[in-house]
Parts: structure tokens; sequence; C-alpha cells
């Protein structure tokens, strides 16, 4: 398993209902959520489809920032962050595009990008999400 949330990286609600010819792992990283640990965003894209389900890219990436000295804490809490905003109720999983480290005036902070995906059956786009 890994320890360390980086770009390509899958974020699962939990709850969220999968396929079940999908195997995955997956740790706890926030609360309500799970690092899926041994796939990143492309494998786990064609594992759903060869199982009939799709993984959808939604519209409008997600950024926040985090400040601290210990690079993952601040990673985590930029991630709760992100979930926390109003959008998260809208989709089921979530990709991290990038993760930068960076100061200012002597400050340490993390950069973290996302992108909004979410897992269903169907290939159309369901009004409800879980």
């Amino acid at each position: 398993m890994r320890n360390t949330i980086e770009a390509g990286n899958i974020l699962i609600k939990d709850g969220t209902p999968l396929p079940d010819a999908l195997r995955i792992e997956s740790q706890l990283c926030v609360p309500g959520w799970k690092l899926v640990a041994d796939l990143d965003g492309f494998a786990l894209d064609r594992e759903i489809q060869r199982t009939g389900w799709t993984f959808f890219s939604l519209a409008g990436a997600v950024k926040a920032t985090a400040f601290g000295v210990d690079t993952q804490k601040m990673v985590r809490r930029a991630i709760k962050h992100i979930l926390a905003s109003e959008r998260s109720g809208k989709f089921n999983s979530l990709e991290v595009t990038r993760v930068t480290s960076k100061r200012f005036l002597g400050v340490s902070y993390m950069s973290v990008d996302a992108q909004s995906r979410h897992i269903q059956e169907s290939y159309f786009l369901s009004k409800r999400t879980q």
C-alpha cells in the first residue's frame, strides 16, 4: 500500500457502487474517502471499462492549497478542502492531477489540483450521485 498521495492517484467515496468483477486495493485517505492503492487513473479507467461500467471525467478542475511543514499532511488537508466544497456531492471519485510544493517568504505550502470523476454502470451521466 502506498503512503504518499501524488498525481495520478484516485480517491473513491465510501459506499460507491462498483462492478462485482472489479477488485481494487484501497486504504483510508480522508474520512469518507479511500485511496486506490494499486491502480492509477488510466489503469482504473481500463479496468472499469472492461466490466462494462464507465468512469467519467466531469468538467472543471478543482484546486486547493494547504500550509504547513509535513508534505503529506498538507496534501491531505488540501484534499479535505476540495472534498468539503459544494461540488463534492456531485461526484463519487477524484483524480489527483498535480501536487506541487511551493514556498513564499519562507513559508511552505502545497498546491493540489484534481479532477472530479464519476463511476457508474450506465454510459449516460445519471442525476443521482452517491
